[in-house]
């Protein structure tokens, strides 16, 4: 993902409600969200590298990974980022313990934010600008390719729509999928700095980024219910934002 906001223990029917983007260049290859039959992990997949962006286990599990955006990125021959949801949404370890063991070879990979949760606990681990993990409080966050909770202008306005929709208390999603869709674009004084120029931090600066070779891929919404029930709704679209379908799935026999 590129863009993620959460509520974690904030709204009186979901335990946890997650929305996000996947940006990407479209000519890489990627499999819709599905029921992957070797695990049971409800996902999109990248079928370049196996791994995932979001996704839900077993028993209300859940896990997202951004990338963390530090300069151009360098070639890299380490393991993929996609496969560290993957691999929590697969184990049977709790988030915490997970995170614990992750911290410890986070500097095998590229830079990344990665956000576990299990039925008790939600829980951050990164590897920039050096290893971590800990515990994420109740309340409403956001992330992009920058730290945890920084102040981005396209975190901020995400965040700040997911808390309006949690103090309403609803489950209209129309809101949120707005908010996904939103293509303003930020004030110079409000970019950030991550050392690819003032031109591609404009282009990048959208919670939905339109374009040719590349831009958002996947909006994702992610709900789980204070009984572990589920739900994951992802709309996928193609080169200029062109709608090319979505895929629900929920309940709980799936989880």
């Amino acid at each position: 993902m590129c863009l993620v906001a959460f509520a974690w223990k904030s709204h009186p029917r979901w335990r946890l409600v997650l929305a996000g983007n996947r940006d990407e260049f479209h000519g890489r290859p990627t499999a819709p969200l599905a029921i992957w039959p070797d695990s049971g992990i409800l996902a999109g997949r990248d079928l370049k590298s196996g791994g995932t962006w979001v996704g839900l286990g077993r028993n209300g599990r859940a896990a997202v990974i951004t990338n963390v955006r530090d300069g151009l990125p360098p070639p890299f021959n380490g393991p993929s980022r996609g496969a560290l949801p993957a691999d929590f949404l697969g184990s049977a370890a709790s988030a915490s313990a997970h995170a614990a063991a992750l911290a410890g070879v986070a500097s095998d990979y590229a830079p990344f934010n990665l956000v576990l949760a299990d039925a008790e606990t939600c829980t951050y681990v990164g590897n920039h600008p050096a290893n971590g993990a800990r515990e994420v409080a109740s309340g409403v966050h956001g992330l992009s390719n920058g730290a945890f909770d920084a102040p981005w202008p396209k975190t901020r306005r995400l965040r700040a729509a997911l808390q309006a929709w949690v103090d309403a208390g609803h489950d209209d999603l129309d809101p949120l999928w707005r908010a996904l869709a939103n293509e303003q674009l930020a004030d110079d004084a409000g970019l950030p700095d991550t050392g690819v120029g003032l031109e591609l931090e404009r282009r990048l600066s959208p919670a939905f980024i339109r374009g040719r070779d590349y831009g958002t891929r996947a909006s994702t919404l992610t709900l789980i219910d204070h009984d572990g029930r589920a739900r994951i709704h992802e709309r996928r679209f193609g080169p200029e934002g062109v709608f090319e379908g979505e895929t629900v799935l929920h309940g709980e026999p799936l989880l």
